[in-house]
């Protein structure tokens, strides 16, 4: 049976010392490039058709696992992915977009 799934990668990774955050960077890249897409800085998705592309990409995973830190994986059916609630907060950014050439703050 076809059924599309979202497999939702999870993570925490040190990044105090250089070499942590080059892992970090390294296990992010691997994401990409394994098709995943950011939903959030350490929340990752991807779009798998079918149960064995999901086992194939959770061995993928296992193979690729950062030496520290922990991450998690959910797989979840597109029906369930497609009904998320997005709440986003007002933003904190304090640029002004203006024409104006004189700004008084």
């Amino acid at each position: 049976m076809w059924r599309s799934m979202r497999l939702i990668v999870m993570f925490d990774l040190p990044s105090v010392s250089n070499k942590e955050i080059k892992m970090a960077n390294k296990w992010r890249k691997f994401l990409i490039q394994s098709g995943f897409i950011m939903m959030t800085e350490s929340v990752y998705s991807r779009l798998v058709m079918n149960k064995s592309i999901s086992s194939s990409v959770k061995k993928l995973i296992k193979e690729n696992l950062p030496p520290k830190g922990d991450v998690q994986l959910l797989e979840i059916t597109e029906r369930q992915f497609s009904s998320i609630d997005y709440y986003l907060g007002k933003s904190k950014n304090k640029v002004i977009d203006s024409n104006l050439r004189y700004v008084e703050l």
